[in-house]
C-alpha cells in the first residue's frame, strides 16, 4: 500500500498540512512504539495551552531533525557544520505560512534576524511539518526583546551525579528562591537535568539577569557542597553545574512541553514541586504520556500570575561582582577571565584584563 504523502492536523482554528506523515521520527523502544511525523504534529496540537504558555510572543528557534532522530545522530554545532543530522533554525525559513509572525532579534555579534514568534498553536504544529522536535524560546517577549522576563536556573548534573542529586539541589534552589521572595517553577529537561524558572519584571538587560543567575548559583554553592558555578569542566567534578550562561543573549533552553532527540521521545515536562521527588528520572514523561498529564492540568498554569523584582539577586551580585566566563561564541566582555582552561593557563601570557600578552 502506498504511503500517504500528506495529512492535516487540526490546530486551533486551522488545518495544518503535514508532509510525509508516516515518516518514522523515533524508532520503537522496549517501552514505547515508533513515532511518526504525524504523531509529533498531533502531540504539539494536544498540549496546546501548555506549549503556548511557554512560547507565546517569544522569539523562538527551531531544533530541526528533518529525517527523524536515531541513536548516534548529531546536532550541528554551528552554521559551518555541514555533516550533522539536526540543526537550529534561527532565521525564518522560506515558505512559512502567512499566519506565522516574526520579531527582529539581535545576536551578540550585532547582526539581526527575523525569528519565529509563535502566537497560536498552528505555528508549532507547522514547525513539526518542518521536522522540529524542540523549541528554544528566548527569555523575552516581542514587546521588548532586550529585557528578559524570565530568570532561568539550569541545573546540569556532571558525570558521577544521578537524578537524586539534581532533585535534591533543585529543592534547595526552591528554598533559596523562597528566602529571596521569589516563586519558582520546575520542569524536567527531558535529558539529564532540571530547569528552575522565575518570572521577573522586564526591567533589566541580559547582562543584569546573567549576573543575577551567577549570584543565585553562588548562594546555592554555599547551601549545598555538590553545586558548582565553575565554567571549565575540569573544575566541576561530580557536582551539579548551575549554567548561568543560559541567561546570556541568544542562549536558550528547551521549552516546556518540547520533545527531545532521545530514545522514547521524552518531553521537557513542567511538574509541581510536590511531585518532583516521585519522578523516576528526567525522561519520565514522553510523547505518549504527556498529553494525559496536560489534560490533568499544567503545573505551570500560574507562572504568569506574578513577576518578581530582580533586585534581591542584584544586591547579592554587588557583594561579590566578580565576572565569570561567557560562552566562546560571545564577544569578549569587560572583566571576563581569560578564555583558556585553567590547566593550560600560564600566568605570564595573560594581562590583568584576561587578554593575551604580545610575545
Amino acid at each position: 500500500m502506498a504511503k500517504a504523502t500528506e495529512a492535516y492536523v487540526t490546530a486551533g482554528e486551522r488545518e495544518v498540512r503535514v508532509s510525509s506523515p508516516e515518516r518514522v521520527i523515533y524508532e520503537a523502544t522496549e517501552s514505547t512504539p515508533e513515532v511518526t511525523k504525524l504523531m509529533v504534529a498531533q502531540y504539539f496540537a494536544s498540549v496546546d495551552d501548555g506549549l503556548m504558555c511557554a512560547l507565546r510572543e517569544r522569539p523562538t528557534a527551531m531544533e530541526r531533525w528533518p529525517s527523524g532522530w536515531r541513536p548516534g545522530m548529531r546536532l550541528a554545532t554551528g552554521p559551518g557544520d555541514k555533516g550533522a543530522d539536526g540543526f537550529y533554525q534561527k532565521r525564518l525559513p522560506r515558505g512559512a505560512p502567512d499566519y506565522l509572525e516574526t520579531v527582529e532579534i539581535t545576536f551578540p555579534s550585532g547582526r539581526t534576524a527575523e525569528e519565529m514568534c509563535p502566537t497560536e498553536i498552528a505555528v508549532p504544529v507547522w514547525a513539526a511539518h518542518m521536522g522540529t522536535l524542540t523549541f528554544h524560546p528566548w527569555p523575552v517577549r516581542r514587546s521588548d526583546v532586550d529585557r528578559p522576563d524570565e530568570l532561568r536556573i539550569d541545573l546540569d548534573p556532571q558525570p558521577g551525579c544521578d537524578f537524586g542529586d539534581v532533585t535534591r539541589v533543585a529543592l534547595v534552589a526552591r528554598e533559596l528562591a523562597q528566602d529571596l521572595g521569589l516563586r519558582s517553577f520546575v520542569k524536567t529537561s527531558g535529558n539529564r537535568g532540571l530547569h528552575v524558572f522565575v518570572r521577573i519584571e522586564p526591567r533589566w538587560e541580559f547582562v543584569d539577569v546573567r549576573h543575577a543567575a551567577i549570584a543565585f548559583g553562588r548562594e546555592l554553592e554555599k547551601r549545598d557542597d555538590q553545586v558548582t558555578t565553575a565554567w571549565w569542566k575540569e573544575e566541576r567534578g561530580a557536582r551539579i553545574f548551575v549554567d548561568y550562561n543560559q541567561n546570556t543573549r541568544d542562549r536558550t533552553i528547551a521549552s516546556a512541553w518540547s520533545l527531545r532527540p532521545l530514545a522514547g521521545a521524552p518531553v521537557s515536562m513542567p511538574v509541581t514541586w510536590e511531585e518532583l521527588g516521585d519522578l523516576r528520572g528526567p525522561g519520565a514523561f514522553t510523547l505518549f504520556s504527556a498529553p494525559e498529564r496536560h489534560a490533568d492540568g499544567d503545573a505551570w498554569s500560574e507562572i504568569d500570575d506574578v513577576a518578581h523584582s530582580l533586585q534581591p539577586l542584584l544586591d547579592l551580585w554587588e557583594q561579590h561582582p566578580v565576572e565569570l566566563n561567557y560562552p566562546p561564541d560571545h564577544p569578549k566582555m569587560p572583566g571576563e577571565p581569560p578564555r583558556v582552561q585553567p590547566s593550560r593557563k600560564v600566568e605570564e601570557h595573560w594581562d590583568a584584563d584576561g587578554n593575551p600578552r604580545e610575545s
